[in-house]
């Protein structure tokens, strides 16, 4: 907020306009020192301040932030914070609100930390296609770490829970101080060359980020990523991650979630077998009723030969009695036109004609005549009767 100078302000509108100055002109940074006054509040808030030889500033830590800190701070301890400036405007006073807290010493193995993720990330060690999947059912397990280790008995005892008849090889190597990481890489590559397991599980427990280091080390990663064996990678607690969870095929949170990772539950197993036969069962018998439904609906359709016989010559004489009718119709259809035609006829008929008393004259030549027009005296004539006939000459003509 701008100020006028000449305008005089209250306490609060200073307090906001040092506030806007500081939260504005200071970005987020990282600040080392002591722990003292510490204070874990009943909301879960961490209230306490940071010094060094020459001064201290108030710091909070709210509790969404802190509940993700893998360590509890204590008076006296050295830290390293990630943290932006402001003021507490109802006291006015001077604080560092925490976005992230360390144990001091540790800047560098975070750098290093970042500087190997980047690089093997660049190189694809972490892409997802070179992931490989875990075999359904592992014939034999090897499992990477210490003999010592509370890890190995948590890894047993869960393998042994779910899938007991499955061996496990034990590939022994330290897991933390001087030289770890390399014994890790040796092991990792026995376990490769020996091609004796299926999937091979990489762990320990929980840690510092010093404990944990030797799972840091590129000569571990590249022995996972150059494993023919799929690997997966169990170490430390949940919020733990390391340059190995990357590289392995898989990511377990703990080393107890990478054994259930590599094995099927035996009693889920069963009970899926079980669900697996029941359906199976049931199927069958659907399939079976309707087989038995069609049986006898073959059985309702199947007829005795003797009986088929019989049907058939029923239907053949039905035939005949049918084509009996059918031809008497059909010449009772004829007849009657036949009779009719004949009819017909009769009244065309000459011979009906001359019956009635009516003649028929020809010439000499057998020409039909119909008139005397064309007739001479003296021409011969062919009279015919009903009955007979008799020639004739023309003695007389006579005009109509």
């Amino acid at each position: 907020m701008e100020v006028d100078k000449n305008r005089v302000l209250s306490v609060r509108e200073l307090n906001l306009a040092t506030k806007q100055l500081i939260e504005g002109g200071l970005p987020l940074l990282w600040v080392r020192g002591e722990i003292s006054n510490f204070m874990n509040a009943a909301s879960g808030h961490w209230y306490f301040s940071l010094k060094d030889e020459a001064a201290q500033v108030r710091c909070v830590m709210f509790r969404h932030k802190s509940q993700y800190l893998d360590f509890k701070p204590a008076n006296g301890m050295q830290v390293e914070v990630l943290a932006l400036a402001s003021l507490y405007e109802a006291r006015g006073d001077f604080q560092l609100t925490l976005e992230k807290m360390r144990p001091a010493g540790l800047g560098a193995l975070f750098e290093a930390f970042e500087r190997l993720k980047r690089k093997l990330e660049s190189e694809g060690l972490f892409d997802a296609e070179r992931k490989r999947d875990l075999p359904a059912l592992p014939k034999q397990i090897g499992v990477v770490t210490s003999p010592q280790a509370a890890a190995l008995r948590d890894v047993l005892r869960t393998l042994s829970n779910r899938m007991p008849n499955v061996p496990v090889v034990l590939y022994p190597t330290p897991v933390q101080g001087e030289g770890a990481g390399q014994k890790i890489a040796a092991a990792i590559r026995t376990a490769s060359e020996r091609a004796e397991c299926d999937v091979l599980i990489v762990c320990r427990g929980g840690g510092s980020i010093e404990d944990l280091w030797a799972f840091n080390e590129e000569v571990v990663a590249r022995a996972i990523a150059a494993s023919h064996i799929p690997v997966v990678s169990g170490v430390g607690h949940e919020t733990d991650f390391t340059i190995a969870d990357f590289v392995a095929d898989l990511r377990a949170a703990t080393p107890t979630a990478a054994a259930q990772a590599v094995v099927p539950d035996r009693n889920a197993l069963r009970q899926g077998l079980a669900q697996q036969r029941q359906r199976l069962a049931r199927a069958m018998s659907r399939r079976l009723e309707r087989a038995m439904q069609q049986v006898d609906m073959a059985q309702r359709r199947l007829v005795h030969p003797a009986q088929r016989l019989q049907q058939q010559a029923e239907r053949i004489s039905a035939l005949q009695q049918r084509m009996r009718l059918a031809y008497a119709r059909t010449m009772e259809k004829h007849r009657v036109r036949l009779a009719a035609t004949q009819q017909h006829l009769q009244h065309l008929d000459p011979n009906q004609v001359l019956a009635r008393g009516y003649s028929l004259v020809r010439d000499s030549q057998g020409n039909l005549l119909s008139s005397s027009a064309h007739l001479a005296l003296g021409d011969a004539l062919e009279i015919t009767f009903a009955q007979g006939g008799v020639s004739a000459q023309v003695q007389e003509k006579r005009k109509v």
